[in-house]
């Protein structure tokens, strides 16, 4: 969300803003904000124009009376009368023309990055860098599914009579090394100086808001029946709200926390035949990193989140490649995004495993994340967040560069430790 002063000091930019992220629908927004602010500010130097006079009036009455004045202090009371009436209509118009107001501010994008490349959707983005060599073997690479079969290691058959589409059940080794691939991560991270967490895995409403746009939202979230509470999509929602309302010292900044949770989302749309299995499901697990931080900070801090995931994503033996995403591929609260994305020998191509944003300060404005800095003075936070990894989908990466032409399935050295020591899985079927 944008403050309101730049944007009354700067439509120009903000409407160029909307342009370059080809929204060209919410361009009468910014005119329509800009009068109810002015309409609202109108309004506020009335009301309080009238209660001036009305307590200066006021206290004439009492005089003209004790002077036998009845008839002036009459209309004096009448006149006072107005002013009630008045104060009543603005004080009864203000709190919606707010909500519009924060309504329209909620739906204008972010100001983009200068170094944003500008692009209708993400078949837009651009490749930044490749890390590893892809490698493409001379023997037939299943589909993921098909691979976990062979291991003896998912159920989709019956997690779909259980929950419907979009579940699994992962089973023995296959189901280890997921769990292992998180705990390595965690422990990546760890290392790395951020300190884990486990969040809340619902949120309420306003946090909710806080966190995402309205089309986010839409697409993403389950809501709680009868409740005020929200399931996560991801544990940066509720990482992000921890600070709602809090007023953080700046001697504290940067807060650097890397959390696990359950993620839950809707998914909503056809899909093709490439996310099929466990590529885009309804529930998976997650490893996150979230940083707090001061403004001038944010933008070294992005390029650090980004390189942590691919530096992890090599040490487990996988190619990755950076991709920048366009302006049209931002979400509305987003600076800057980069996606990692791995690489797939059977598709022969890349695909997307993580991303990483840079909100700057709009998640603060919404949730009220302020820093106070030593000589007392306030400013808002800049947030960021970046997947170190989530499996499943980071199964099928994994499964795919690391599987040999029996069937079975290295173990990297660094997962190791987190499997027993086991060196290779070996297919059942």
């Amino acid at each position: 969300m944008l403050d309101m002063k730049f944007l009354r000091e700067n439509p120009d930019i903000v409407k160029e803003n909307i342009k370059k992220k080809f929204q060209d629908r919410k361009l009468p927004l910014v005119d329509e904000v800009i009068e109810l602010d002015e309409k609202t500010r109108k309004n506020q130097q009335e009301a309080d124009d009238l209660r001036n006079k009305k307590n200066k009036i006021s206290k004439q009455i009492g005089a003209l009376m004790a002077q036998g004045k009845k008839e002036e202090a009459e209309a004096v009371k009448a006149e006072v009368a107005s002013f009630s009436k008045r104060l009543a209509e603005l004080e009864k118009e203000k709190p919606e023309l707010d909500a519009r107001i924060r309504e329209i501010m909620l739906t204008i994008p972010n100001i983009i990055d200068d170094s944003v490349p500008i692009g209708k959707d993400d078949s837009e983005n651009v490749e930044v860098e490749r890390f590893g060599e892809p490698v493409i073997p001379d023997f037939e690479i299943p589909y993921h599914t098909e691979i976990m079969e062979r291991l003896a290691g998912i159920d989709l058959d019956a997690a779909r009579k259980v929950a419907g589409n979009g579940f699994y059940y992962l089973i023995g080794d296959v189901a280890r090394l997921h769990s292992s691939i998180l705990a390595y991560a965690r422990d990546f991270m760890i290392g790395k100086g951020f300190t884990y967490c486990i969040p809340p895995f619902m949120i309420r409403s306003d946090v909710v808001t806080g966190v995402m746009s309205f089309d986010e939202m839409e697409q993403m979230m389950y809501k709680i029946e009868g409740e005020d509470l929200y399931l996560i999509g991801t544990s940066e929602h509720s990482m992000i709200g921890r600070f709602i309302d809090e007023m953080l010292d700046e001697e504290t900044l940067p807060l650097t926390l890397t959390s696990y949770s359950p993620c839950f989302r809707k998914e909503k749309g056809a899909h093709g035949i490439e996310e099929r299995g466990v590529y885009r499901i309804h529930q998976f697990e997650k490893q996150e990193m979230i940083v707090v931080c001061k403004p001038e900070e944010s933008m070294k801090y992005f390029n650090d989140l980004w390189s942590y995931t691919v530096e992890l994503f090599r040490s487990l033996d996988i190619p990755v490649r950076t991709l920048e995403c366009c302006s049209g591929d931002l979400a509305d609260l987003k600076v800057k995004s980069i996606d990692v994305e791995a690489w797939s020998p059977r598709q022969k191509k890349y695909f997307e495993v993580g991303s990483c944003s840079n909100l700057g300060d709009a998640q603060a404005r919404r949730l009220k994340i302020r820093v106070k800095k030593e000589d007392g003075t306030k400013y808002l936070a800049h947030t960021l967040n970046n997947t170190v990894v989530a499996p499943p989908r980071m199964l099928i990466a994994f499964l795919e560069n690391n599987l040999n032409e029996d069937g079975s399935v290295n173990i990297p050295v660094a997962l190791r430790p987190y499997m027993g020591g086991q060196e290779i899985i070996k297919p059942v079927k």
